[in-house]
């Protein structure tokens, strides 16, 4: 970690910000805050705004923690603005977290580096409520947005093509519904923690990420062992493919009528969520790792040039 010589290094916790996901990122950040002062850093939370830089500026902490979820905070903006000011951050660095955000870009990326995942397009959302622009099933979801926020699953019983809300960007992605089980994986520097199997009673939207009872998760996740091993490799290798660093998150759907082909990746997280139900968090209890020992990794692993 790129700090000053001082004994206890001050941490500025970024959390907030004005993306969809704000009320989880303050969530998010007054966890890690917490966990960090149990671990006896010197903590500042700060509710990112327009006036960021200036208040970092003022601040001069030695590392920034950054908690923030969605645009401008997880696409490579925030991470741009810290290379920057040369202040040492956490998790992907600029390019790694624009094409995680991206989600058709880094299915490219997937597809370059040999991992499964289904076919999707890009489409303005004008067409998308005129017309079913792929056969149901299908889910439309905003292509640079996270925790399934604005999320529509397209069943082939619906009448006629979705009605989105006036919330979704001007262009979304529709991809081929992929049936079957959530699982998940962490990766954790260059190692991927264990499988979790997210049980839900209907989509895993939003809400069953977020809200208690929303969803139970089995970790480690009672499946195959050929498919656990799978998922852990494929994880990995998302997080290289993407030039992820610190700790991601890679999601899967598993067909389980189709055994280890009916795997696919649905997308990686660069900066997954670090609340009370959150599963990065989950994972590494489950592997001996304390969440205050996560969030004190994190911000030892902290730098620039990422």
């Amino acid at each position: 970690m790129g700090t000053s010589s001082r004994q206890t290094p001050t941490v500025a916790v970024l959390m907030g910000g004005p993306s969809a996901e704000r009320e989880v990122s303050l969530d998010t950040g007054r966890a890690c805050a917490a966990a960090l002062r149990e671990k006896q850093y010197d903590v500042v939370e700060v509710d990112a705004g327009p006036d960021l830089f200036v208040v970092l500026d003022h601040l001069k902490p030695d590392v920034v923690l950054n908690c923030l979820h969605g645009r401008w905070g997880e696409d490579g903006c925030v991470q741009g603005m810290l290379e920057w000011m040369r202040l040492p951050y956490t998790h992907s660095g600029v390019l790694s977290s624009a094409l995680a955000m991206d989600k058709q870009r880094s299915k490219d990326v997937y597809r370059a580096h040999g991992l499964p995942v289904v076919d999707s397009v890009i489409a303005k959302a004008s067409d998308v409520r005129k017309a079913h622009v792929m056969p149901p099933p299908y889910v439309v979801k905003p292509n640079n947005e996270g925790s399934s926020v604005g999320v529509y699953l397209v069943a082939a019983e619906n009448n006629g093509p979705p009605q989105l809300d006036d919330q979704m960007p001007d262009e979304v992605m529709v991809e081929a519904y992929a049936p079957g089980r959530e699982l998940t994986t962490t990766v954790m520097g260059d190692r991927a923690l264990t499988v979790t199997d997210i049980i839900t009673t209907g989509w895993y939207d939003y809400d069953a990420k977020y809200k208690e009872g929303g969803s139970s998760h089995v970790v480690p996740a009672d499946i195959p062992q050929e498919i656990f091993d799978l998922c852990m490799r494929y994880a990995v290798m998302a997080h290289r493919a993407l030039g992820c660093r610190g700790v991601s998150r890679t999601d899967f759907r598993w067909d389980e009528s189709k055994g280890a082909a009916g795997l696919i990746l649905l997308e990686t997280n660069t900066q997954p969520g670090m609340t009370a139900t959150s599963l990065a968090p989950e994972q590494a209890q489950a592997c001996g790792i304390s969440f205050p020992d996560l969030c004190a990794w994190m911000v030892e692993d902290a730098s620039c040039d990422r």
